[in-house]
C-alpha cells in the first residue's frame, strides 16, 4: 500500500504500520530528521504538506492528513480570553483539504484534527479526543490519549511508546508528544481503510454530538 503521511510530525500515527510504502511530508527540518531516524525506510520530504498534496494526491493508495490544529483548539480559544489576548483566524486549510479530498481524490483518505471550539463545518467521526473525516467507515474503539497538562514527559513517552531522549527538537518536548496520534489509533485507522474501498462520498460523515 502506497501511503502519503502529511504533516507527519515524528510519526506517532505511523509507528505500528506494516507492509506499507510511506512518503512523509513535514515542514520542520528537525522534526523531519527525527521521523527519518525512527522510520529509515520511509521517504521523508521537508516541505509544505498542503502544497505537496495538490501535486501528488494521485500517486497514493491511502492518504493521512493532520493539518495544524492550534487555531481550532478549544484550549487555545479559552486561553485567548484569559492568558493570551491575541485573537487569530482559524486556519481554513483543514476545511480546504476535506473538500478537496471529497471531490478530487480517488484513493482512500482520512483527515485528522482536534474537536474545535466551534461547530464543525463538516461533520466527522469522533474517536477519543480527535475528529476524523474519511471516505471509509471508522469503527469506534476505546482510545488511549496523552494528557499533556497532567502527564510527565516520561509518562507521555511511555504511553506513546516513543522515546525522545537525546533528540534535538527545536521546540518543547511535551508539545511534540501532544501532537502525536496514539500509535494504536493510527493502526486502527489504517486497518479500517484496508478493510474498505473508496465509496461514494455522500453520507460517509457520521454525525457527532460535541
Amino acid at each position: 500500500m502506497r501511503v502519503l503521511n502529511l504533516y507527519s510530525g515524528i510519526g506517532g500515527n505511523r509507528k505500528l504500520w506494516e507492509d506499507v510504502k510511506v512518503t512523509a511530508v513535514e515542514l520542520n527540518p528537525q522534526i523531519a530528521a527525527i521521523y527519518q531516524d525512527f522510520f529509515p525506510n520511509d521517504k521523508v520530504i521537508v516541505g509544505d504538506a498542503h502544497q505537496y498534496l495538490l501535486g501528488h494526491y494521485k500517486e497514493f493508495d491511502f492518504i493521512w492528513s493532520s493539518p495544524p490544529c492550534p487555531t481550532h483548539s478549544r484550549v487555545r480559544f479559552w486561553g485567548s480570553h484569559k492568558e493570551d489576548p491575541r485573537v487569530i483566524y482559524p486556519d481554513m486549510s483543514l476545511w480546504q483539504e476535506i473538500i478537496f479530498f471529497k471531490h478530487y481524490a480517488k484513493c482512500l483518505w482520512v483527515v485528522e484534527n482536534v474537536i474545535p471550539y466551534y461547530k464543525p463545518l463538516i461533520v466527522g467521526t469522533k474517536l477519543g479526543k480527535y475528529l476524523f473525516w474519511s471516505n471509509f467507515k471508522i469503527p469506534q474503539i476505546k482510545t488511549v490519549n496523552v494528557n499533556a497538562n497532567r502527564d510527565l514527559i516520561g509518562k507521555m513517552q511511555e504511553t506513546l511508546g516513543i522515546n525522545l531522549d537525546g533528540k534535538r527538537l527545536g521546540m518543547r518536548k511535551d508539545k511534540v508528544l501532544r501532537n502525536c496520534v496514539h500509535p494504536e489509533t493510527g493502526l486502527h485507522i489504517l486497518n479500517s481503510a484496508r478493510n474498505s474501498f473508496p465509496q461514494p462520498n455522500e453520507g460517509l460523515f457520521e454525525k457527532v454530538s460535541l
